[in-house]
């Protein structure tokens, strides 16, 4: 049997670099070499695509980021040119050349290698957060025509925007806390009456966050008016819009995967219990003191309703392949509310959507095996579609 070439897609500009090259390692560690041969294409943090010599192996977010605080400020190796190939005229629809380190182009006569056609059969990005996990690389992905792994476009990008995500939600009838979105235009030209309206509005503790970003990054916890300012402009830092969540008073933290297309299924829910105050990139990603609990302590009644919750966000995002679902459950008067969909989590062996799914009887092989046959059947289903009127 013919192997399917998965082109593995990871890297990526946005904050979550690091974490991407460690979900990627376990990709690459665990494809099946008789059914896949992996291709590893690696986003730069300055956004070149390179065809990597070699895939990433560390698959410890904590270790890839020591690796590369311990690199940081040293040159960037070469890359080598990449073609994405529209299918099926073969035709290069986006081509990146090998530059030196003074911006040359290198045409390839100079001994480095040139690629012309990857020939991919299948895409898999494992990216996180913005330029990867938003929709750009997914549109991208749709005009070459190639099968991809994960949600496309529109979930993709809904799911990235917490502020959009939480419009489809409260569409959908979704449980969620109150919030307020601030631009960062608005914080710089208004921070009295910003200020003034968040407090108003929403009393403390709060949360706020970039709108657009994951692993916790740039998120903060309000304990009072003095810590709002500090944190808005932490946030604004990172995005041009800020999303401020009411807290939830004694909260527990419930996270549930979800797999599949149209009909989606839900697994065993999970609880993370932090390190930390809340569950930030520290407490995520370098503090050994996090843990997880699988599956979480929930009634039967609180697990259904967790997993009719997650299927619901899904499809209300038009969410296809994968997605991990975060809640809060409020331990005092035991309501749940839908925190956010994240349509590309952590993929490493121990991440919490593939150690959801073992639980439920789905081993970490077999995840990639259905993720890439959802990838293929969605695609399949696209190529039906009419194109024309003609």
């Amino acid at each position: 049997m013919k192997r399917l070439r998965v082109g593995v897609i990871y890297g990526g500009r946005s904050g979550e670099h690091e974490v991407s090259l460690a979900s990627a390692a376990a990709v690459f560690a665990h494809l099946d070499r008789h059914r896949y041969e992996p291709v590893p294409i690696r986003i730069e943090k300055d956004g070149r695509w390179a065809l990597a010599e070699r895939a990433p192996s560390a698959m410890s977010a904590a270790e890839v980021i020591e690796h590369a605080r311990l690199e940081a400020g040293r040159a960037p190796r070469l890359a080598r040119e990449v073609h994405l190939m529209a299918r099926p005229s073969d035709e290069p629809l986006l081509s990146i050349d090998r530059t030196d380190r003074r911006g040359a182009v290198d045409r390839g006569d100079g001994g480095g290698a040139v690629v012309q056609s990857m020939g991919l059969d299948v895409v898999f990005p494992v990216l996180h957060g913005p330029y990867g996990e938003d929709g750009t690389v997914q549109g991208l992905l749709e005009l070459a025509n190639l099968p991809y792994v994960g949600c496309g476009v529109l979930a993709s990008a809904v799911g990235m925007d917490k502020g959009m995500m939480k419009v489809v939600f409260a569409q959908h009838g979704l449980p969620q806390v109150d919030y307020a979105v601030v631009l960062r235009s608005e914080w710089a030209r208004n921070r009295a009456g910003v200020r003034a309206a968040l407090l108003a509005r929403l009393p403390a503790p709060l949360f706020v966050k970039p709108a657009n970003l994951g692993s916790s990054v740039g998120i903060s916890k309000v304990h009072d008016a003095g810590e709002l300012d500090a944190a808005l402009d932490l946030a604004a830092g990172f995005d041009r819009k800020i999303v401020v969540e009411a807290g939830v008073p004694n909260a527990r933290e419930i996270e549930c995967a979800v797999l599949g297309n149209d009909t989606p299924e839900a697994s065993m829910a999970g609880e993370v219990v932090p390190s930390r105050e809340f569950y930030d990139y520290e407490a995520k990603y370098l503090d050994e003191g996090s843990k997880t609990i699988i599956p979480a302590d929930l009634t039967a009644a609180q697990l259904a309703e967790v997993q009719r919750l997650s299927r619901a966000a899904f499809l209300a995002i038009d969410g296809t392949g994968l997605a991990r679902v975060d809640f809060l459950l409020c331990r005092d008067d035991g309501r749940l509310y839908l925190n956010e969909v994240n349509t590309l989590p952590g993929f490493t062996t121990i991440s919490m959507y593939s150690k959801l799914w073992e639980a439920s009887g789905v081993s970490y092989p077999a995840l990639i095996d259905r993720l890439i046959e959802l990838a293929m059947e969605r695609h399949a289903a696209k190529q039906q579609l009419r194109t024309s009127v003609l």
